[in-house]
């Protein structure tokens, strides 16, 4: 653990970028520039999930190819996270998130570039894996310099700040990648694509904060396994990351498949359109805004462990209702309470995270969690969706309702609990 020396030349460097001991992070302006950065980043994968696969299907009229362009991207993200934590730990963290954006640029620059004298669609799944490394790669490398830029106790604000930011990307970015799709070809799309990667990076040269992890003992550093399994060990040591990471492992097996699962149930068991699934899907994002504006007040003010619990309860209880709804409107209102409170419960538990570890291993931890809670995610959403094939969405989603909720509620015997511990800055819990 950092010492309480360098805990406090940590936080004299945050107060000293925010202007003393304000608390208002808008007038940070290391603060102000990556959020946008990260916006613009989000806003460029956004744009390349859409963008891409359509390419894909204007070239060969393959529903098949497009979806293993999708897959490309997925699994080359899920590799790269193995070890992106180490990387981040290891190396300069301003210049690999600018690395990771301007290797982005250059990577999709070249697909418009090829697609003016022909279509190579090789050469799409070269890029795609190369690049879905490095989105992985920023994605973990940005959630390690957080602390570097703000101060420890506007860590929960600034997360919900950039959620929010992910949000509006999700939204606008398929959105505007099928307009210009549409309207002048999905390479075009694709090369509008790489210039947000390019903004983005050059953004990155404006924004002050050390970039460098710190360690206190250089002879850790051994083996790619090593230092990976170090991340696993400090979450395991932890009092609240090990069951928080144990429990979020069984919430993401039961609810990953949930979309899917919504999809279902409107469009085949009620027998609506498809732009009836869309209005209910973009309705459930608004509970994501709801998040993000609420979640510091609310862990402020409840703190952690009861805050995360709530949330974890009431999206049990949602998600049981939408299985017994039939009303459409009732529907999106529960996945928009559904989304509010996962999207709560995400934000305070990146903000922990990021706020109880040494910063020379926040990489690792990053990489270690999000590899752990999100590895039964994709059998789960198997398992669910078949489940309701056969027996319906209305008796799996009181299932998952109800093991939600029992799940969360176990939380209350575990170190999750323990507001006072959880809410500890990073130099103070053992």
């Amino acid at each position: 653990m950092p010492s309480g020396e360098l805990s406090e030349d940590r936080n004299q460097a945050r107060s000293a970028g925010t202007g003393g001991g304000s608390r208002s992070l808008w007038i940070n302006p290391a603060y102000r520039i990556f959020l946008g950065v990260q916006t613009l980043s989000a806003l460029g994968d956004s744009f390349s999930y859409v963008a891409l696969p359509l390419l894909v299907l204007h070239s060969t009229g393959s529903v098949l190819q497009m979806g293993l362009v999708t897959g490309l991207t997925g699994v080359a993200s899920i590799l790269t996270g193995l070890f992106a934590g180490v990387v981040a730990d290891r190396f300069d963290r301003k210049r690999l998130l600018m690395l990771a954006d301007g290797a982005r640029c250059l990577l999709y620059v070249l697909i418009p570039l090829a697609w003016i004298s022909s279509t190579p669609v090789w050469l799409i799944y070269t890029v795609v894996p190369i690049a879905g490394c490095f989105s992985m790669l920023f994605q973990v490398t940005y959630v390690t310099v957080v602390p570097s830029i703000v101060q420890s106790d506007q860590i929960t604000k600034a997360n919900g700040h950039m959620y929010a930011s992910y949000a509006v990307a999700s939204v606008a970015g398929p959105a505007l990648a099928g307009f210009v799709a549409s309207s002048a070809g999905p390479a075009a799309a694709i090369g509008i694509d790489a210039a947000t990667f390019a903004v983005s990076a050059l953004g990155i040269l404006f924004v002050t904060f050390d970039g460098k992890p710190r360690t206190s003992d250089a002879a850790e550093r051994g083996n790619i396994s090593q230092e990976f399994l170090a991340g696993a060990k400090f979450l395991w040591a932890h009092p609240v990351l090990r069951p928080l990471t144990l429990l979020l492992s069984l919430l993401t097996f039961l609810i990953y498949g949930l979309t899917d699962l919504v999809i279902y149930l409107v469009k085949h068991e009620l027998d609506h359109p498809d732009t009836t699934v869309g209005y209910v899907l973009t309705a459930g994002t608004v509970g994501s805004f709801i998040a993000s504006a609420a979640v510091a007040r609310v862990r402020e003010r409840l703190g952690f462990g009861v805050t995360w619990i709530s949330a974890f309860a009431v999206a049990g209880f949602a998600v049981a209702g939408i299985g017994l709804s039939g009303s459409v409107p009732v529907i999106a209102v529960l996945m928009t309470i559904t989304l509010m409170c996962t999207g709560i419960a995400g934000i305070c538990s990146m903000s922990l995270r990021q706020e109880v570890t040494p910063s020379h291993l926040l990489g690792r931890v990053t990489s270690s969690f999000w590899t752990i809670h999100t590895a039964l995610g994709p059998i789960g959403a198997a398992i669910t969706t078949a489940a309701a094939a056969g027996v319906g969405v209305t008796a799996v989603c009181l299932v998952i309702g109800v093991a939600v909720l029992a799940f969360a509620l176990t939380g209350t015997v575990t170190g999750i609990a323990r507001t006072h511990t959880a809410d500890r800055p990073a130099g103070e819990v053992a």
